[in-house]
């Protein structure tokens, strides 16, 4: 499984961006995709995930309300609509899968990610 994350860039505050991960591979539907965050000396954490059939969405707090994941399986490619940016929400963005099942919002779970695409919100 590769994946492959775009649609960084520079937005103002309360601006919005969204990005793209195209994932390869067969059975999509089988694999849970991540987007994780980190900037330079904090560790990577999660922000949002979606389960494999799509039925199923998790988010970190400070994002519920503003963030968006979504999937098109056909099309192998999980979508992070991000509105409402903040100046804290800049980071180098990630995504990342793993095998449908439990603990979806723990990147430790994650066997498979993609370089990251940077996200950068100025005040």
């Amino acid at each position: 499984v590769q994946l492959q994350a775009s649609g960084g860039g520079l937005v103002q505050a309360g601006g919005s961006l969204r990005l793209s991960c195209a994932v390869s591979g067969r059975t999509f539907s089988r694999y849970s995709v991540g987007w994780f965050r980190q900037v330079p000396g904090s560790e990577r954490e999660f922000v949002a995930a979606i389960s494999g059939s799509g039925g199923s969405t998790y988010y970190r707090d400070s994002v519920k309300g503003r963030f968006v994941i979504s999937r098109d399986n056909a099309k192998n490619v999980v979508y992070l609509q991000m509105n409402s940016l903040k100046p804290e929400d800049t980071a180098l963005y990630y995504c990342a899968a793993r095998s449908n099942g439990l603990s979806i919002t723990i990147t430790s779970r994650y066997g498979y990610w993609g370089q990251g695409t940077l996200v950068t919100v100025s005040s």
